[in-house]
């Protein structure tokens, strides 16, 4: 039997250098990690001690160039920290608990290297003549260190690893409570009758997860598959209030999950660190590297949102009131449990329509054929799946990507299904970033987009909802930012761009989820192959705004929580429960339960990166609706304006100002009013 070598440490000779996930043990990381970390100092020392003057050249791009010995930590990290959300178990979060707060201390030591940051403040003084993206990684380097508290003084460089290294360790408990309290539940139906209203679809899919869980009957769980068609279909009142205070009382049980605490503390410890480093507020430290630049520009948007949208949105709201059952009227009128089913009632009634009519049309198989499909169409790239590739779990596919000249362009993951160690929600991240290397060659990027859709059953293929084509379409559309990124450096390429912006590349595709021409490519019955019939699709699209504005309600009031929390300008010592009520309240229309809480789940705001940012979502649909009003013009699949699209904001990555991104594709700013007419909603006067 050979001697186990760590694959971090060698080449990994496999296919376009992917990632060895059959060759990696757990001991493996840890060993890298710290490796890792001494080759990183090792650099640090080589770079400081240079007895020659600091220039761009021997300061700020030997590391960001230097591949290979000197991207160890890189390279583990990527990979740990991907499968520690997509593929993980209790040895993993154990190791993960150890290592970050090494890693955060890390991050520290070289943000906070005053010998480092004195030749980096001297470049920036004192440099050559640059090209555009050589001057945004300089200022976005001396930035990153200015951000991460290179002025302070000693006393506040050390008050500041106190609050990050405690901040990093309290994100990280925070996901793993949540996914331990999602996994956790379980509702176990084993009465037939208790199962009414449910779609075949549903009743299939609960009795695999009981099987699987070695049960009798049929078991539902929180994640959104099985829950979502539970909360739309069953008649079952009782049943789905259960499923519902499961989903959204998670981590505030009295138990070793919950969040409250945790939640309280990171709002205080990223204030402090906002104040520490001259800012009142968090939310002034994170928007001065935002296309909204201040907490004004945000509330403005938000603020726009509500006037635009709340009108319309009540309408929607007693129109749905107006379908309740008398009894439900007498008993106290309509609970948060009872509005998706109510919901789907109404859209029965008024267009006919509802995902399990249209489920069978969207096999998962054509529907990734009809996904990179639309790719091919826009752009000319093509897929073709790669089974030498090796992936971290057999639902995970792996793909090569080709370019309109034949040329390799990127390695796609696709990984499509819940199971036990797997976050919820959907993302797109990368296990390689591209860039130039020295020698001048263009290292392309292996992309991964992770997501939580229906699954096969014994007797059916995976069949998606309409929302859940919308979902592959939106995670899609980061991985073509990613796989199309042509820049030099990799901390500019791809999706490393404000976050107000990263946003528009997969919006921009879920436009495509309702338009004909795009349907008629691959939603195809997946028993007859008949097409999805013209009278459907008509449907669809009459249907598109059904409860638009009651859903951009919802998202403005997860920004308003968003800005709530991270303008505070004193310590945060409110409940978190009611203070979440009060927050979002004028975004709200319907009542809101005193034991329910959002704040201990919302992931993007306390563990994501969204903290100050979840405007970005609302930001980026008035982008997306604006720069699809082009191709509406030009054609759906236009590819000169596909071209220019990849061309001016898909390729450029973060090397510019993402406005001057935008207007050179778009020819100027955008405005709500594409957005507003998508929507059908006309803007009242204020």
């Amino acid at each position: 039997m050979s001697e186990h070598k760590n694959p971090f440490l060698e080449p990994y000779n496999t296919p376009h250098d992917t990632v060895p996930f059959d060759r990696i043990r757990l001991e493996d990381y840890e060993e890298a990690f710290m490796e890792g970390i001494r080759r990183d100092n090792e650099q640090i020392e080589k770079t400081i001690n240079n007895p020659e003057k600091p220039t761009f050249d021997n300061t700020i791009i030997n590391t960001e160039e230097d591949e290979g010995y000197y991207d160890l930590l890189s390279r583990v990290s990527t990979v740990f920290f991907n499968l520690l959300s997509a593929e993980t178990n209790d040895e993993m979060d154990a190791l993960a608990q150890k290592i970050q707060p090494i890693l955060t201390q890390h991050a520290n030591d070289v943000r906070l290297n005053p010998h480092l940051f004195e030749r980096i403040r001297q470049v920036h003084l004192h440099h050559r003549k640059l090209t555009p993206e050589e001057k945004m990684l300089l200022d976005n380097c001396y930035e990153g260190f200015v951000r991460s508290g290179a002025l302070l003084d000693e006393a506040g460089k050390q008050k500041l690893r106190e609050l990050t290294e405690e901040a990093s360790m309290l994100g990280l408990q925070f996901s793993q409570n949540l996914l331990k309290e999602n996994k956790a539940f379980n509702l176990h139906i084993t009465d037939e009758a208790q199962l009414d209203g449910l779609p075949e679809t549903a009743r299939e899919a609960a009795a695999l997860t009981a099987k699987e869980m070695g049960q009798q009957g049929w078991v539902f769980t929180l994640d959104m598959p099985s829950y979502s068609p539970f909360m739309t279909y069953s008649t079952q009142r009782e049943l789905r209030k259960q499923l519902y205070m499961a989903r959204n009382t998670v981590c505030t049980h009295d138990n070793e999950e919950n969040n409250l605490a945790i939640c309280k503390r990171l709002i205080n410890l990223r204030r402090e660190i906002a104040q520490l480093l001259g800012y009142k507020t968090y939310a002034d430290y994170v928007l001065k590297r935002r296309m909204a630049s201040n907490t004004r520009n945000v509330y403005k948007l938000l603020d726009d949102l509500i006037d635009a949208y709340k009108p319309t949105a009540v309408k929607e709201r007693e129109e749905l009131k107006r379908t309740l059952p008398r009894p439900i009227q007498k008993e106290g009128g309509m609970k948060p449990w009872d509005s998706a089913f109510y919901t789907h009632q109404l859209q029965m009634k008024k267009y006919n329509l509802d995902q399990e009519m249209l489920r069978p049309y969207f096999e998962l198989k054509n529907v990734i054929k009809g996904v990179f499909g639309l790719a091919n169409k826009l752009y000319g790239i093509t897929f073709k799946e790669n089974k030498d590739i090796p992936v971290y779990h057999p639902d995970v596919k792996a793909y090569e990507v080709f370019d309109k000249d034949g040329s390799f362009l990127a390695v796609f993951y696709a990984d499509f299904h819940p199971r036990k160690g797997k976050q919820g929600g959907a993302w797109m991240t990368e296990f390689q970033g591209q860039y130039i290397d020295k020698k001048g060659e263009n290292v392309r990027p292996h992309v991964s987009v992770v997501m939580n859709l229906t699954k096969p059953t014994e007797e059916k293929p995976a069949l998606l909802t309409l929302g859940e084509v919308e979902t592959f379409l939106h995670e899609f559309g980061h991985s073509l930012h990613g796989m199309f990124a042509n820049t030099r450096f990799e901390s500019l390429s791809g999706t490393n761009v404000w976050w107000d912006f990263v946003e528009l590349p997969s919006q921009f595709m879920e436009n495509y989820a309702i338009e004909k021409e795009f349907l008629r490519t691959f939603a195809f019955h997946y028993q007859t192959g008949e097409p999805l019939p013209d009278e459907l699709i008509q449907r669809i699209v009459k249907s598109r705004n059904f409860m638009a504005a009651t859903a951009c309600l919802r998202q403005v009031s997860f920004g308003l929580l968003d800005m709530a929390y991270y303008t505070q300008r004193k310590e945060f010592a409110a409940d978190i429960i009611p203070f979440e009520k009060k927050a979002w309240k004028k975004a709200i229309l319907g009542e809101q339960l005193k034991d329910t809480c959002m704040t201990v789940q919302f992931s993007h705001i306390m563990a994501g990166g969204y903290a100050a940012g979840y405007y970005s979502y609302k930001w980026a649909e008035v982008l997306d609706a604006d720069a699809f009003s082009v191709f509406k013009k030009n054609g759906i699949f236009d590819q000169q304006t596909a071209q220019r699209f990849r061309d001016e904001v898909l390729s450029k990555g973060g090397t510019e100002h993402p406005m001057t991104l935008y207007k050179r594709f778009r020819g100027g700013e955008p405005t709500i009013d594409a957005l507003l007419k998508r929507n059908g909603i006309k803007r009242g006067k204020r």
